[in-house]
C-alpha cells in the first residue's frame, strides 16, 4: 500500500463530511488535503482510543518527533511520507502540525473549560489551524482568506461540540463552558443522565447561535477573488450548517441520539453547492472582464 492509499483509506473510513468536499478538487490538491485529513484522524484516534493515558502521551510524543523528521526530509509514517510529497508545492508550516498535536494533548489533560475564552484555544488548535492549512492547499490570493479559514474552523468545531455532547460526556469530557452551564442553570449530572430540560435547550441554542455567528463572520471575510478556489471549504460549511439546522429541527435532542446527515444528503449538498459556486464564479469573472 502506498502512502497516499493509506491516507485515502483513512479518510474514506471516517465517514466524515469533509470527505465529500474533497471530491471536487484537482488530483494534487485532493491528495494533499486527504493526507492532511488522515494526519488529523490518526492523532485523534490515538486520543480517543481505550489505551492508558501514558501510552497516548507516548504516541503523541512520537508524532511530535515525526513532524520534526517530516520537515527534515526523513519521514517514517505513511501519512507523513504522503504529506512530504506536498511540502514543496503548498505552504504547510511545521508549527501548525505541532499546534494540532498540542490540541490533541489537551483532550487528555483538560476535561472542562471554565469559559469560552479558554475553549477558544482548544478550538484554534484542533480546527482553526486545520482550516488555515486547508486554505493553503485550496489556494488564495488575498491573505484575508486566512481569517475566513480561521473562523470557519472555529464554526466547524463548535458544531462538532454541539452534536457530540453526550458522546463526549461518556468519555468524561465536556466542551460546554462551565460559566455558561451556570448561566443557564444546567448541571453536568443532568447531562450525564440525558435530561433534556428547557434550560438545556436554551443552553444549546446559545451554542448554536455562537456557531452560526462564526459561519456568518467567515462568509463575510472570504474575498470574492478567492471564493472559487475555496469552494471545497464552502461545501463543508453548507454541510455543517445543514447539520446545525437538523439539530434545531430535532429540538436540540443531542443527549438522546446522535443527529447526523445521511451520505445522500451530504452528496446532494456538495453537488448543489458546487453548482452554485461555479455559477457565481462565472458571473464574477464576466463582471471583472467588463470592468468590474
Amino acid at each position: 500500500m502506498t502512502p497516499q492509499e493509506y491516507c485515502q483509506n483513512k479518510a474514506a473510513q471516517s465517514g466524515s463530511s469533509f470527505y465529500y468536499s474533497f471530491l471536487i478538487l484537482p488530483q494534487d490538491k485532493r491528495d494533499a488535503i486527504t493526507a492532511l485529513y488522515a494526519f488529523c484522524r490518526e492523532v485523534d484516534d490515538i486520543v480517543d482510543s481505550r489505551s492508558e493515558d501514558h501510552i497516548k502521551h507516548v504516541k503523541l510524543a512520537w508524532w511530535r518527533d515525526e513532524i520534526g523528521r517530516l520537515f527534515n526530509g526523513t519521514p517514517q509514517h505513511p501519512i507523513s511520507r504522503a504529506i512530504a510529497q506536498h511540502l514543496e508545492h503548498f505552504n504547510l508550516a511545521e508549527e501548525y502540525f505541532l499546534e494540532i498535536l498540542d490540541g490533541m494533548a489537551m483532550d487528555m489533560d483538560v476535561a472542562r473549560y471554565a469559559s469560552f475564552r479558554e475553549l477558544s484555544l482548544y478550538c484554534y488548535r484542533v480546527a482553526s489551524v486545520v482550516g488555515i492549512l486547508s486554505a493553503e492547499i485550496f489556494g488564495y490570493q488575498d491573505r484575508q482568506t486566512l481569517k475566513y479559514a480561521h473562523d470557519l474552523g472555529m464554526a466547524f468545531q463548535l458544531t462538532n461540540i454541539i452534536r457530540d455532547v453526550y458522546e463526549d460526556i461518556q468519555r468524561d469530557r465536556l466542551y460546554l463552558p462551565q460559566d455558561e452551564l451556570q448561566q443557564f442553570g444546567v448541571t453536568v449530572e443532568e447531562i450525564r443522565q440525558q435530561r433534556h430540560t428547557p434550560a438545556f435547550a436554551q443552553l444549546m441554542q446559545h451554542q448554536i447561535d455562537r456557531a452560526n455567528s462564526y459561519y456568518e463572520r467567515a462568509m463575510h471575510e472570504l474575498p470574492e477573488i478567492d471564493r472559487y478556489a475555496q469552494r471545497a471549504g464552502l461545501i463543508m460549511a453548507e454541510i455543517y450548517r445543514a447539520l446545525l439546522r437538523e439539530i434545531v429541527s430535532a429540538d436540540k435532542q443531542v443527549l438522546t441520539h446522535r443527529i447526523a446527515l445521511s451520505p445522500l444528503q451530504k452528496l446532494w449538498i456538495a453537488w448543489k453547492t458546487r453548482r452554485l459556486e461555479t455559477k457565481r464564479f462565472r458571473c464574477w469573472t464576466r463582471q471583472q472582464a467588463n470592468g468590474g
